[in-house]
């Protein structure tokens, strides 16, 4: 079975994750151009490197967006799904990661 990357989730969790942040800032922030983030952000492929960049800052690992992958394995389904869920405050959402990052790492303990 072969898999591809799904643009779409990739650009609208760049996008929720970004908030109100300039894209200059973030860029500068990522490691990437500014023009880069904002092709991104409009469902442009990205290349290797950009892709594992803002997947480590996203904090999902690199396969999540690839079409027919599931990681039962790990919470970074759940953050990567607040972190898309337009319906939630960007606030909100955080605080709830925050919550789950430490339910993961006290049960790593």
């Amino acid at each position: 079975m072969s898999s591809s990357l799904d643009t779409k989730k990739f650009s609208e969790m760049v996008k929720s994750k970004r908030g109100k942040k300039g894209l200059r800032t973030l860029s500068n922030e990522i490691g990437i151009s500014a023009s880069t983030l904002s092709r991104i952000e409009q469902g442009n492929l990205p290349d290797i490197d950009t892709y594992l960049k803002l997947c480590q800052w996203l904090e999902v690992s690199s396969e999540y967006f690839n079409t027919g992958a599931v990681d039962t394995n790990s919470h970074t389904g759940v953050v990567a799904h607040l972190r898309a869920d337009k319906t939630l405050p960007p606030n909100t959402a955080e605080a709830l990661i925050q919550m789950i990052n430490l339910a993961y790492a006290s049960a790593k303990k």
